[in-house]
This record gives C-alpha cells, sequence and structure tokens, in this order.
C-alpha cells in the first residue's frame, strides 16, 4: 500500500501547462509570425521593383550624360541647354516622353528622337521605343529565342530651370532635373526616380 501511496502523491507533485497559458503563447507565437510575414513580403514587393528601379536610374542618367556631352564637345552652345518653352527657347522637349532614342543630334529628348533599334537591327516594338534585349531560355543572348522587352511604361521628363542669386538670373548656370516615372508591373503602382544636376557655361 505505502508505495501505491507515493507513487500517487509523486504523480500529483507533477504540473504541466493550463489550457489558458497554452493559447497565450500560441497567441504570441502567431503574432510573431505575422510579423515575419509581413517582413517577408515588403522584401518580395522591394525585389520585384530592383529591376526597375535600375532601369529608371539608368535612362535618367543616360540623358543627363547626353546633355553634358553636347555641351563638352561644344555641340550646342550654352543657351540651347533650355526647354522649348522658355525665352530663349532651347532644344529639349518639356513634356513627359516615352523613351525614344536621339536622333542625328545625340541628344535625347529632343525633337528629331526617333524609333528605338533591338539588337538585331529591327525596330522595337510598341512605336520604336526603347527596348531591352535579355536572353531566353538557352540563356544565351544573341540567339534565336532572345526576348525582346519593350520600355513602353517609362517616361521621362526633363525640365531646365535657370538659377536664381539675389533674385537675378544667373546667366551661367542652369539646374537639370531628369524625372522617369514608371508603372510597376502587375500592380499598376507609377513609380518615379528623379535626377538633379548642374550645368554651367564652363567646361
Amino acid at each position: 500500500m505505502s508505495p501505491n501511496h507515493k507513487t500517487i502523491s509523486r504523480r500529483s507533485n507533477q504540473s504541466g501547462f493550463s489550457l489558458i497559458e497554452v493559447m497565450i503563447s500560441m497567441l504570441i507565437l502567431t503574432g510573431g509570425l505575422m510579423a515575419l510575414l509581413a517582413v517577408l513580403g515588403l522584401a518580395m514587393a522591394a525585389n520585384q521593383t530592383s529591376q526597375e528601379d535600375l532601369i529608371a536610374r539608368q535612362v535618367a542618367s543616360e540623358a543627363m550624360e547626353s546633355i553634358f556631352n553636347a555641351r563638352n564637345t561644344s555641340q550646342i552652345g550654352f543657351s540651347a541647354i533650355a526647354n522649348t518653352t522658355a525665352t530663349p527657347p532651347g532644344i529639349f522637349l518639356p513634356n513627359s516622353l516615352p523613351l525614344l532614342c536621339s536622333g542625328a543630334d545625340g541628344i535625347l529628348d529632343t525633337i528629331d528622337d526617333t524609333s528605338c533599334l533591338t539588337a538585331s537591327g529591327a525596330v522595337c516594338p510598341n512605336g520604336g521605343v526603347e527596348c531591352l534585349t535579355e536572353p531566353g531560355p538557352d540563356g544565351i543572348l544573341g540567339t534565336a529565342d532572345d526576348v525582346v522587352v519593350s520600355l513602353n511604361n517609362y517616361t521621362r521628363t526633363v525640365t531646365i530651370t535657370p538659377l536664381l542669386e539675389n533674385g537675378n538670373v544667373v546667366p551661367t548656370l542652369v539646374s537639370v532635373n531628369i524625372t522617369v516615372n514608371y508603372t510597376v508591373p502587375n500592380t499598376g503602382h507609377i513609380k518615379s526616380y528623379t535626377l538633379v544636376d548642374y550645368i554651367s557655361a564652363y567646361h
């Protein structure tokens, strides 16, 4: 009798988790998992738009470089580095424009911009809007299965404004603001990237 009594006594001293304690720990665990899923969702969204962000930066830099190059080679005078709506008028169109390739002047977003060509020499789809050629299923660029990706969801705006000092226009310095807007695929959200630089008459 005595050993059985000891066993029962030992069992009664053992304690486990109550139902309330288990439910509270499940709620805490669920909250932690939900926070982890939210962070994972943000990371996936950022990863999805990273390529588009890179293209936007490249497109803006390309336009800025064409302006600097035209000035440095004396292809255009400093007074021409202005929008067509300025007084006196310059050569840069002021509106939000599709990404076309530079024409005879070699400068982007001017009146003579023309259709872009693919790597194989064909006109890019969507009215000649700039396009990228990516390797197809074989993973090799320059083969028959290459994929042409149009950048028709991008637009670029070049805004050139004179700088003021004590209320007077600085005749040898302008601010160039290049804004690239693009629609994120599968979401419809519009994002933008802006590049601002100053161009001097001296180089």
